[in-house]
């Protein structure tokens, strides 16, 4: 029989370190200035019109530049990214320019900085925001998109960066 219980924030936080997800840097630029960080919550809502989500901790300020601005964008990182993606999250305590010195930036439509060597970059106009507890979920429409090299993913899972390799069959034959 399964029992409820009471969720603490660190039985919750152990859990949901067992998600392997996607390392993206979200970006932004504009009169509320440049800012870049690093995430995991990150998704496609829908592909008409085109739209993804990013969740952002609200309980840092600089954060709010990504709502002043209006515009971001989400770069996905690839294998070698591992160290701009340890830069963007803050550990290291580089000033925001030192961070984005890391990594060659252009833009694409909205004046995002987009990651040029990203396995893809979707370059979005702030379409809608949601706050919730702790985080600020983004909404964003994709208005410029490019894709790269088919490179290994960084991915992190269990409080780690990995490497996806290779590649399974989506569906095994019937013998």
């Amino acid at each position: 029989m399964l029992k409820k219980n009471d969720i603490g924030p660190q039985a919750y936080r152990d859990a949901m370190s067992q998600f392997a997800g996607h390392v993206h840097i979200v970006t932004t630029d504009g009169p509320a200035g440049r800012r870049g960080a690093t995430v995991i919550a990150a998704c496609s809502v829908s592909d008409t019109p085109p739209t993804i989500l990013v969740c952002l901790n609200r309980e840092n300020i600089k954060n709010d530049a990504f709502l002043k601005n209006g515009r971001f964008a989400l770069n996905t990182l690839a294998s070698h990214h591992r160290p701009l993606s340890v830069a963007f999250s803050g550990l290291t305590g580089l000033a925001p320019d030192e961070r984005f010195a890391l990594g060659q930036w252009e833009t694409i439509s909205t004046g995002a900085p987009t990651l040029t060597d990203a396995l893809a970059v979707f370059d979005c106009e702030l379409m809608d925001t949601k706050d919730i507890a702790t985080h600020r979920v983004l909404f964003g429409k994709v208005t410029g998109l490019r894709t790269g090299d088919n490179l290994e993913p960084l991915i992190y899972h269990d409080r780690a960066y990995h490497v996806l390799t290779g590649r399974v069959p989506a569906f095994a034959e019937k013998e």
